[in-house]
């Protein structure tokens, strides 16, 4: 028995370790899913920037409505284009043969993204691209097929670079660091708080019921506590009983 504990003690510290190190890797968003305002804005990025490529298909539009406190009308005429309706799901119209072609693979649907990769990821990897001679890489997800859609707005990205030898003397060369090397439309500090804004709204794509959960569970907790008070008397006039 003390043997499994052991184990089982040694095998959680590796996992908390290794959760760490990877969380360590990332940059804090920052991303607050229930500011309405900043979600808000991350739906118009991510519709303005990201929909033409990548779906959301289990959102639909009409539950934006619903959650962020904006009529039927606002999102149809800020969110939606063309002949969509109200009740569509938010999917791209790439087809996904030639999405295959121009990129080398269709582009992912994005709904669970926030969920799988957690928004520190996404917001690190927006932050991330630099340019190169052979195109455009990121440091977080290296030679990854994406483009870099936002780098009007970011501005261009260089590597700066070191290199280091392994125990068999082989020379290798790694990213140390970006650095701005033409700037964007947005200064840095903008451009930080427009993909924390499109950070929230993934976060929330990927899970809409937080937004209500969150209320229900302190109705939850009221509810709960007048059980417990009305439990706590029923016991003391039951026992008042007994002991007499």
């Amino acid at each position: 028995m003390k043997k499994f504990a052991v184990i089982f003690t040694a095998a959680v510290w590796l996992v908390s370790g290794a959760a760490v190190g990877d969380a360590g890797q990332l940059d804090s968003a920052g991303a607050n899913v229930f500011d309405t305002a900043s979600v808000q804005r991350g739906a118009s990025y991510y519709v303005n920037y990201c929909l033409g490529c990548h779906s959301l298909q289990y959102m639909r539009y009409k539950r934006l409505s619903e959650d962020l406190d904006l009529t039927e009308e606002q999102v149809e005429s800020l969110l939606m284009w063309g002949d969509q309706e109200i009740a569509d799901a938010m999917t791209s119209n790439m087809d996904a043969d030639e999405s295959e072609e121009w990129f080398g693979i269709t582009p992912p649907d994005l709904s669970l993204t926030a969920r799988s990769r957690g928004v520190n990821w996404i917001y690190t990897y927006l932050r991330s691209f630099y340019l190169t001679d052979e195109g455009w890489n990121n440091t977080v997800l290296e030679n990854a097929s994406m483009p870099h859609v936002l780098w009007e707005l970011q501005g261009t990205q260089r590597a700066i670079t070191d290199s280091w030898t392994d125990e068999e003397g082989a020379e290798h060369v790694r990213v140390a660091d970006l650095e701005l090397d033409e700037p964007g439309l947005m200064e840095p500090v903008e451009y930080d708080s427009m993909v924390r804004d499109l950070a929230a709204f993934m976060h929330y794509a990927s899970e809409p019921s937080i937004l209500k959960r969150k209320s229900l569970g302190i109705w939850v907790l009221l509810v709960l506590a007048v059980f417990t008070f009305l439990s706590w008397l029923l016991y003391k006039d039951y026992w008042q009983d007994v002991k007499q």
